[in-house]
């Protein structure tokens, strides 16, 4: 990416901790807000500057959701600037230790991903001189608690980024709002906050998003999730089959019991997934439940004479999956993260990547009916009624688009010898 200098927020991150910044007496600094505003990379080169420029011989962490992520949002793009500056780096990989030398110093990063509440006990015992936190938001709060903890150095300070979750969030609450208390520098971040970005890119990625993920992620807002999830959804995005011919069919499931088991099945025309058919079964209002081999049947009814990818299925039905291996489908378990996954497919119904077809009437009528849940207001999360055609068509998107997306900007740092 080619950057056009620094914007004034920008600067701020990477100098606030300089002595006599009228920033300089903060313990630590958060920068939220919009999606692509420049606030990781701008932190990322500050955090490196800061530790470089202010220590020699200690121990910083650099953590993320997971070490991958970590490395290709951050490490990828830091190192090389770094190296840009006269710095030279060394990795790790099996210890997850980064080493920077850099105008006669030398420090050591580690490298921590903060999945669930057990990483908490990765980062026990060690002794940091700073911590940078990236995506804070998405870490459970012990992990994060446990890493600002090791930080017992003299002049260390603490690094946080993220983009906006719900008003609830314990993030949002101890720190965004605490920000004064804790001695915290908070910096919100828009768009316009990043110069590399054109009016033009800007625009193409306020029509990415709609309802309480654009109030989120363009405007950058603590926001409540509110009514129906794909809120933007309307008959005009309803489309008709294509003639064809399809070059590539994927069927996804979503299996119940007792509740209803839903199926859908995918054909890609001219670069455009559409929902064709689909098979939708309530045992409640049938009053008889289907066998696994009733399912399999009508998962082959669905497929007819069509050459199938793969089945996309949820991962809990282990033994529909079992069932169906016998039969000779190709399955695949879903990506089951259910934010993110809603995420993508509102993007690709909006940008009309994929397309409900007229005769899929299950689909469309959850459509309508699939809603938020604000009977707690700390968690974003779905109300579990009227979700499994929904459920379905979110594994097929985050399954089969979703790895797409994430091989075209994944990137790798090189290591040096």
């Amino acid at each position: 990416m080619n950057y056009a200098g620094f914007s004034p927020k920008q600067r701020t991150v990477l100098t606030w901790w300089i002595p006599g910044s009228r920033y300089a007496g903060y313990d630590a600094i958060i920068c939220d807000g919009a999606v692509r505003s420049g606030k990781t990379m701008a932190m990322g080169l500050g955090f490196f500057l800061w530790a470089m420029t202010c220590f020699d011989g200690q121990r910083f962490g650099v953590c993320g959701k997971t070490i991958a992520s970590l490395r290709r949002n951050v490490l990828a793009e830091i190192l090389p600037r770094l190296e840009g500056l006269g710095a030279t780096w060394t990795e790790k990989r099996t210890e997850n230790l980064v080493t920077v030398t850099f105008r006669g110093r030398r420090n050591r990063f580690y490298i921590f991903g903060g999945r669930d509440e057990s990483s908490a006990s990765l980062i026990q015992g060690i002794t940091f001189a700073g911590v940078l936190l990236d995506e804070v938001a998405l870490m459970p709060r012990s992990f994060v608690e446990q890493a600002c903890a090791r930080c017992s150095v003299a002049g260390s300070r603490l690094w946080f980024n993220c983009n906006p979750e719900g008003p609830g969030h314990w993030f949002y609450k101890n720190w965004i709002l605490e920000a004064g208390k804790r001695k915290c520098l908070r910096l919100h971040f828009t768009m316009e906050d990043n110069p590399s970005l054109t009016p033009r890119i800007r625009e193409r990625y306020q029509r990415l998003y709609t309802g309480v993920f654009y109030r989120r992620f363009i405007l950058g807002l603590w926001v409540q999730a509110e009514g129906r999830v794909y809120d933007f959804f309307g008959p005009e995005l309803v489309g008709k089959v294509p003639p064809g011919p399809f070059s590539q069919w994927y069927i996804s499931c979503d299996y119940g019991t007792v509740n209803p088991t839903s199926m859908g099945l995918w054909g890609l025309y001219q670069g455009i997934w559409y929902r064709v058919k689909e098979f939708y079964f309530d045992s409640r209002a049938e009053r008889r439940q289907m066998t696994d081999e009733e399912y399999a049947n009508a998962l082959k009814t669905l497929a007819g004479d069509r050459t199938i990818t793969a089945v996309i299925a949820d991962p809990s039905a282990a033994s529909f999956i079992e069932v169906l291996r016998r039969h000779g489908w190709r399955v695949v378990k879903a990506d089951n993260d259910v934010l993110s996954g809603i995420r993508l497919t509102s993007d690709c119904l909006k940008s009309r990547r994929v397309v409900i077809c007229e005769g899929c009437t299950d689909c469309l009528r959850e459509m309508d009916a699939y809603v938020w849940d604000l009977s707690d207001g700390n968690r974003d999360r779905v109300r579990k009624e009227h979700d499994h055609a929904m459920d379905d068509m979110r594994y097929f998107v985050a399954t089969v688009l979703g790895k797409k997306d994430r091989g075209f900007v994944a990137c790798s740092v090189e290591r040096k010898r």
